[in-house]
């Protein structure tokens, strides 16, 4: 059986950093030029704002102790949303699966975390493959045979980049927020939505283009970066939508939603992808870059509003180089109750 989606869930601290906040750091930068670069205009986080406001974490190693929320607890809040969105329990639950681009500790698993904050004794794994952690996990799971899989699982992407941001640093303090986003997948059971023609790709040679050292900062080459964020995610797009012409379902609506790097680099794919902008999906303008749970909880957002003739072309790219992409294709309106 293809993979089957059942649920999608999101969260996002509390604490905000909005344009204004960072202009009050004095770090060079202003609510003008951070809009012209990026889009962005706020950003969550689970720092104490005070430690940001009077550190500007200056000692990257202080930051653990100044959040006011851990990684497992904000993944287990998604989880329980997609858990309930899919008519589910924690007891539901064979597997849980994590990834995140700076997770807190090495050991254990931040899956076990997450589980552990929902109440689940089940088998726990990371698999991480920096922003693109989420289409990574869609594309293995999508390959497993079903009889080696449980019933259903639970994949977790909690990412916490401000602890790893120096907010003396414009260019990198800008971009950053913090966020979750969790499925609810079976390979069993007929869900809200099928996973369709997925992908997942690397470059390894351009492993030092993006790094978050231990006890460091999140450092990238922009520029380059930049550019082949652009030109992987217009790929990404462009093979996404061949796949549904040569699948040729008459009245169905193809929808993108790009990895929420910069909402410039969305803009740039989306006019020379020729994507209207009403099928265009984002939220980097108010939560940021949240790593690879940008793509997944711009769809969790719109979660009552997709129905059974919309087809979502999923994109990313991150460190690695890594670059995948799915496709989500609903069977019926995602709002419409229980999926088991």
């Amino acid at each position: 059986m293809t993979l089957q989606l059942h649920g999608l869930g999101h969260a996002h601290p509390e604490n905000e950093i909005d344009n204004r906040f960072l202009e009050s750091l004095d770090i060079g930068t202003d609510d003008a030029w951070i809009v012209e670069r990026t889009g962005i205009r706020s950003r969550r986080t689970v720092l104490d704002l005070d430690y940001v406001r009077t550190t500007r974490n200056a000692d990257v190693r202080d930051a653990r102790a100044a959040q006011v929320e851990t990684a497992g607890e904000l993944g287990a809040r998604a989880a329980e949303q997609a858990l309930a969105r899919a008519g589910l329990t924690a007891s539901d639950l064979g597997w849980v699966v994590a990834g995140a681009s700076a997770p807190e500790r090495p050991t254990p698993a931040l899956a076990g975390a997450v589980a552990a904050a929902l109440g689940a004794e089940v088998p726990v794994f990371d698999l991480n493959s920096a922003c693109t952690s989420f289409l990574a996990q869609l594309h293995l799971f999508s390959a497993l045979r079903p009889e080696a899989a449980p019933r259903f699982a639970l994949l977790v992407v909690p990412e916490l980049m401000t602890p790893v941001v120096d907010y003396r640093d414009r260019a990198t303090s800008v971009l950053w927020g913090d966020g979750a986003a969790a499925a609810v997948v079976s390979l069993r059971e007929p869900g809200v939505a099928t996973v369709e023609a997925t992908e997942l790709a690397s470059s390894p040679a351009g492993a030092d283009k993006v790094v978050v050292p231990r006890a460091g900062y999140f450092a990238q080459e922009g520029r380059q970066v930049q550019v082949f964020a652009i030109r992987k995610t217009l790929e990404g797009w462009v093979r996404l939508r061949e796949w549904t012409e040569r699948d040729a379902r008459p009245g169905r609506a193809l929808h993108f939603v790009g990895h929420q790097a910069n909402l410039r680099v969305l803009e740039n794919v989306c006019e020379r992808g020729e994507i209207a902008p009403e099928r265009h999906h984002h939220n980097v303008e108010w939560f940021g870059n949240t790593a690879a749970a940008s793509a997944p909880s711009v769809i969790s957002q719109r979660w009552e509003k997709w129905t059974g003739d919309d087809d979502v072309a999923v994109v990313g790219v991150g460190a690695g180089l890594t670059w995948g992409s799915a496709l989500l294709r609903f069977a019926r309106p995602a709002g419409s109750g229980v999926s088991a």
